[in-house]
């Protein structure tokens, strides 16, 4: 290989350490990666002499960010399956003829066993000895480097900014929800209501509610909306504000479902809906009115009656208006009874097998002696502890609801 004369090799070295000190300065600048880009095109085009280059980085998918004088528009091409394991720089005279061999050698950008950056260049002076000997090579293999290292830096960087904005609109929404719940429940001698809560996420979709309308009458009800997370959320929120200012203006459920269902489709425009159930009990007529809208049925329990499914009512909420079918449920002689409300993450809760808890398994709970008599924690518990030696290793793929209230 002939010497370099010493003025050449400082003028080459120069030109690299001005590219490097260009590239850092960028990099301290915090410019967009667009323009990390921009000024890696031109340091290579114009420094380097190099005729075409491609620069394909990964991010969610590959894609090329940088190119100049080549035959194909890379920008619009994917990249071949063949470069994407790429771990030490390849001559693609190896490679069967395809777009990319216009180039000479591919030069990966590589961390730990993965491939972050491939770097493709072509028309390269054979008659410069830099990259006879390789050096040139490596330089654009270390500026590659640098910038992709950069850019790497910045993804992170902006992931941790975009989760930590994420924890925060968690932590809003899980308070949100939090604020659904009645503070407090009564469990007095004369009525009990008990209430479990088991998000399948930090943030979910259930909603239940004891309402007090007057000294004689309470609204209980629990619902569920289709979806998870911040929008369910929100959506169950603003369910519940418009359910309590109605309620305020009247107590015949048919009207508030009606307004409900209108409610819900306007703000959701037919893309979500919200099963809903909902029962006002009357202490003094002995009377329950309810309306199911596609709701799972609750259970009903007296002494009288033994245990019954309560079904009257709708279709879902926020399907279409006017509702198809609205009727409502009326039960007398109502004086001593257990109500137990859920939601379908129990029934629907899948074990090893692939098979669902389902009502048979909670009906079946009901008609075992003597859990009429127990207290509505020790029912809600005895479920529970069924339910997950039911899934056996099997997570959790809902959120599950249990309110139930006892009167007498």
């Amino acid at each position: 290989m002939p010497d370099l004369d010493i003025k050449k090799q400082f003028e080459i070295k120069e030109l690299e350490l001005n590219a490097l000190l260009e590239i850092t300065q960028a990099i301290n600048s915090n410019l967009p990666e667009e323009s990390l880009y921009k000024i890696y095109n031109f340091t290579l085009r114009s420094n380097l002499n190099i005729k075409k280059m491609a620069l394909f980085v990964l991010d969610d998918e590959w894609s090329c960010k940088a190119s100049f004088g080549t035959d194909h528009h890379f920008h619009r091409s994917k990249l071949l399956p063949q470069f994407k394991t790429i771990q030490d720089i390849t001559h693609l005279k190896e490679f069967e003829k395809c777009d990319f061999t216009e180039f000479d050698i591919v030069i990966p950008v590589t961390h730990k066993s993965d491939t972050l950056a491939l770097v493709f260049v072509g028309g390269l002076d054979r008659n410069d000895p830099r990259y006879e000997n390789e050096d040139g090579i490596r330089f654009i293999q270390a500026l590659s480097n640098i910038i992709i290292v950069a850019i790497e830096n910045k993804k992170l960087a902006r992931k941790q900014l975009e989760q930590e904005a994420f924890r925060k609109e968690l932590e809003i929404a899980s308070d949100v929800q939090q604020f659904l719940f009645p503070e407090k429940l009564p469990y007095t001698d004369l009525l009990k209501v008990e209430a479990s809560y088991l998000p399948h996420d930090r943030v979910g979709g259930d909603y239940y509610d004891y309402i007090p309308i007057n000294k004689n009458q309470f609204l209980i009800c629990v619902a569920d909306v289709s979806g998870k997370g911040i929008p369910a959320a929100l959506m169950m929120s603003n369910f519940q504000a418009v359910l309590r200012t109605l309620l305020r203006q009247t107590p015949n459920l048919t009207d508030i479902v009606e307004a409900l269902n209108f409610q819900v489709l306007e703000n959701t425009k037919g893309e979500k809906f919200i099963t809903f159930f909902a029962a006002i009990y009357d202490i003094r007529l002995k009377t329950m009115v309810y309306v199911n809208s596609g709701h799972n049925p609750p259970l009903l329990y007296d002494k009288k009656n033994g245990l019954r499914l309560l079904e009257e009512g709708s279709t879902v909420l926020g399907a279409m208006h006017p509702l198809p079918f609205l009727n409502e449920g009326f039960v007398t002689g109502l004086d001593d009874f257990l109500l137990f409300c859920y939601t379908d993450g129990l029934t629907e809760t899948i074990n090893e097998q692939g098979q669902e808890y389902g009502m048979e398994s909670l009906i079946k709970y009901f008609q075992e002696d003597h859990t009429y008599t127990k207290d509505l924690k020790v029912i809600h518990q005895d479920i529970i502890v069924a339910l997950d030696k039911f899934k056996g290793k099997n997570g959790y793929h809902d959120d599950i609801t249990i309110l139930s209230c006892r009167v007498g």
